[in-house]
This record gives structure tokens, sequence and C-alpha cells, in this order.
């Protein structure tokens, strides 16, 4: 048997401040060109529902999300994580040319404001994504660069190698990840941080609850962000600010540039353990002590938890289709430490392959919702927020066999243990003291509980 212990959550009095409102937050993840379309057809766009690509617009906007806020609050969702609003040439919008602008295809000031407004009257609050790694060659600054070359007083935003700048055959230019529509800003240079610092000030005052980082790892001057952080809570105190990591996260975990980051490491060790069973339930206990130990125990309860986004392939396709796999997946995500985020549509039922798969338009034919799946994740959502020990209690994961964890939640004012068996046939596993199935409110008595094949039991086992 092989388990982990990691430390409790407690702050030090040293620890630096966390909003305190992430722990107990479930998430949503929205692409926005396919959440929801408020407009009528539209001969530009692909029809609602098409199969995705990459380069073509199916027409989402900020009205279309407002208009389905309720089905968020009907789920439990307390979060909502936007990927780029700013104006930008691309359908994903990470190719920004106005930092100041929401896209015109999205909406305006108004339908923004507006959107805010009414998710804060839901009590679910707003993240935004900070791309400022690298912005669009559709920017005004990189367009003047192009035309005036070294003359031009925006040539020091950006990393040039030679003149006349060109990206073909190849960008004269450093760029993100090589794509020459993605030109790397240098903000090292004063005038352009202070553009984007103007930017970040803009949109946290107009009532927004946070930042998710793009690719930060790739800035080498990680003061950026340390100073992005005080801008940003200079404004509102208690605004999230999650990193996009993938590999080991300490470094985004210290409080000095971010508060936690996306726990893409969790993602692989459970669907290795769940999905390709290329582990069994040994070295997922170990794996989830390392990213304890690696985050650290102030900030492993404001880690956001995932188990696909716009960036991988949908969960229900992992998944091999298999709709109990599914289930049983986000059921062990919502019971371990850090803020559970669901990835739009999985929730229905949606798959896709990776980009463009993923970013297929969203499902709003009932008739064709997975309505077990709808119904399991409202539970868990629902389950998750009436329980302070799966919100915020320590975690200690043991190994039952090769194919069962168990997950024990520990709070001053409740203890679960949630047991989860990965086989094709039922488990049968010893727990003492008696407890309460928090699913169903019914006993379970001292001794054996059975746990069914591909299934989790969550039982409070706080003494009384």
């Amino acid at each position: 048997m092989s388990s982990s212990h990691s430390a409790p959550t407690t702050a030090s009095p040293s620890a630096p401040h966390r909003p305190d409102w992430v722990p107990d937050a479930v998430f949503y993840q929205i692409f926005p060109d396919r959440w929801a379309r408020a407009g009528g057809p539209d001969p530009d766009l692909q029809p609602w529902g098409a199969p995705p690509d990459r380069d073509r617009f199916q027409g989402g906007d900020l009205i279309g999300i407002t208009e389905h806020l309720d089905h968020l609050a009907d789920l439990g969702v307390t979060a909502l994580y936007l990927t780029p609003v700013f104006a930008a040439g691309t359908n994903h919008r990470y190719d920004t040319e106005d930092y100041f602008r929401i896209d015109p295809m999205l909406g305006d000031d108004a339908n923004f404001d507006k959107l805010v407004g009414q998710a804060h009257e839901r009590d679910i609050r707003i993240v935004l994504d900070a791309v400022f790694h690298h912005c669009g060659y559709g920017h005004p600054a990189f367009q003047d660069v192009l035309r005036r070359g070294p003359e031009s007083p925006y040539a020091n935003w950006f990393f040039v190698d030679s003149y006349p700048v060109s990206a073909d055959p190849e960008p004269t230019y450093r760029t993100c990840s090589g794509c020459w529509y993605l030109p790397k800003l240098n903000v090292d240079h004063p005038a352009l941080r202070a553009h984007l610092f103007d930017a970040v000030r803009h949109w946290t005052t107009r009532g927004i609850d946070g930042w998710r980082l793009d690719v930060p790892y790739m800035m080498e001057n990680p003061g950026f962000w340390a100073e992005f952080r005080q801008v940003v809570r200079e404004i509102n105190p208690d605004a999230y600010i999650v990193a996009e990591v993938w590999e080991p996260a300490g470094e985004w975990t210290t409080g000095r540039t971010s508060d936690a980051a996306m726990n893409y490491q969790l993602r692989d060790a459970l669907l290795d353990f769940l999905v390709d069973r290329r582990t069994g339930a040994g070295t997922l206990a170990a794996r989830t002590a390392e990213i304890d130990r690696e985050v650290g125990a102030d900030a492993a309860g404001h880690m956001l938890n995932l188990l696909d986004s716009h960036d991988t392939a949908r969960l229900r396709t992992v998944c091999g289709g298999e709709p109990e796999l599914t289930r049983l997946s986000l059921a062990t995500l919502f019971a371990l430490r850090g803020a559970p985020m669901v990835y739009y549509g999985d929730e229905v039922g949606m798959a896709g392959l990776n980009d463009p798969e993923c970013r297929g338009a969203m499902q709003w034919d009932r008739a064709r919702w997975d309505t077990t799946t709808l119904d399991q994740v409202t539970a868990l959502i629902r389950l998750r927020r009436g329980s302070v020990a799966l919100r915020r209690g320590d975690q200690l994961v043991t190994a039952v066999t090769d194919d069962v964890v168990r997950i024990d939640r520990h709070h001053p004012d409740q203890q679960v243990a949630v047991l989860v068996n990965r086989a094709n046939h039922p488990a049968h596993v010893a727990i003492d003291p008696a407890g309460v199935d928090l699913a169903t409110g019914a006993a379970v008595p001292a001794g054996s509980v059975a746990v069914p094949a591909r299934g989790a039991v969550f039982v409070d086992t706080t003494r009384r």
C-alpha cells in the first residue's frame, strides 16, 4: 500500500494573501466563439454546430453567454473562466490587436458590463485571459513597425532580428512557438509595460474577479508578472491570479507572481490511473503527494484542477466515449483538493479530439444531451459546495488495492472518505467509523462498503 499525506492548508503568518473564495469555487471554462450566439444567421459564419475549423468563426458572443447564465447557475458553477475576449483576428483570440477593446464579433463594453453584472447577481465570478507574452500580427504597434521599420516608436516593443520586418518565408522577429502571426512582446520596454498594465487596470476596474496568465513560463523576466500582480491587487485585493503551467508548478505558487496554477500535472496523474491504466492506485497516491510538495500547502487549495480544456482533447473522447468512465473521472476530480473546473459541454457529454475538434459549438439541443452526466455533474457540484471537508479539508490519498484509491479529506468540522474504483467489477472496502453517504443520505455502517464498478462513493465519516 502506498499513501501520501499533505500538510494542512492553513497559511502561515508570512504567507502571501490569496483570495479566500477560490477553495470554495467551482469553475467553468468557456471558449467564447463556440458557447452561444445571440445573433441570427450570418453567411460569413460557419453554421452553429458545424465541424469546428481553426480558421473560421461560429459567432458566439457575450450576449449569448449572458442569456445562458442560468445554465451555469443551475449547474451550481461559481466562477467562469473565459478565453480571450479582446479584439483579435482569429476565433481563439490569442492574437490580441487591441487590449482595450472587446472584440466586435463578441460585442461591446455595454455587453461586457452586462455579462459581469448579471454573472455577479448569480454569484458567479469572471476570470479573463491575460495574453501578454505576445500580441497579434494586426496589432497597430506591430503594423507600424512593419511600415516604418526601425524608425517606428514601437520598434523596441518587439524582438526584431532584421529589417525590413517580414513573415515570409520565415519571420524576421521573435514569435510565440514559431507562429508568424504572434509576435513576441518585449515586456521590459517601459512604454509597452505601461500600455499593458493600463489595460490590466482598465478591465480589473470594470469588475472582473481574476486573470489566467497565458504561457507565463515563456516570459524571460518573471518580474513582469510580479508587477502585474501588484497592479491587479491594488484594485482588487481578492482577485485570483492563476498561471497556465503544464509542468511542475512550484515556481508559480509562491504568491510572488500568481496565487496558483492550472493543475495539468494532476490531470496527467488522474488520466494515467483512471483511463489509460498505465499506473496503479499506489502511483496515483505518490503523484498527488509529489504535486502537493511541489505546490506547497498554502497554495494547494487554490490550484485550478481540470481534466480537459481548449488545449486538449475532450474528456469524453479521452475516455474512449465511455460515459461511466467520464463520470468517474469527474467524481475523482471533485474529491481532490483544489478548485475543480468543468470545460464547457462536458456536462452534457460533448466529445472531440484536440484542437480544433475540442472547440466545437456548445450543444444546446437538449434532446441530444447526456442527461445522466448532466445530473451527475450537478450533483457533484452540489455535494462539493455542501461539504466543507471537500472544499477546504486536508488530503490523505491511499491505495486500497491497485484498482481502488481512497481519498480522505479532513477538516475540523467534517471528515469525508471518497472511495474510487476503476475496476470493471464492484469492490468492497473496509471503513471505520460508520458514516453517511453524502450523495444519498443513507447510513453507512462500519465495516465493508460496496463501491460500484467504475464508481465512487462519498462517505461522511465525521464522529458524532
